[in-house]
């Protein structure tokens, strides 16, 4: 049977790695995002919240 500490322990380690496996990915697919942009930059597309003036529909 396992120890209480050894529960304990466990569980925490259970989440670091979990919340470190959540960072690594949310950063990956944040630099995956922003090479993205620069590419439909590069080709001349725009973002829509750079639009000025006119109405919005």
């Amino acid at each position: 049977m396992m120890s209480h500490q050894a529960f304990v322990f466990l569980s925490y380690a259970a989440t670091a790695v979990t919340l470190a496996g959540l960072l690594i990915g949310i950063l990956l697919d944040g630099r995956a995002r922003r090479a993205e942009l620069a590419e439909f930059e590069a080709q001349g597309v725009r973002r829509r919240s750079k639009a000025e003036g006119g109405p919005r529909s």
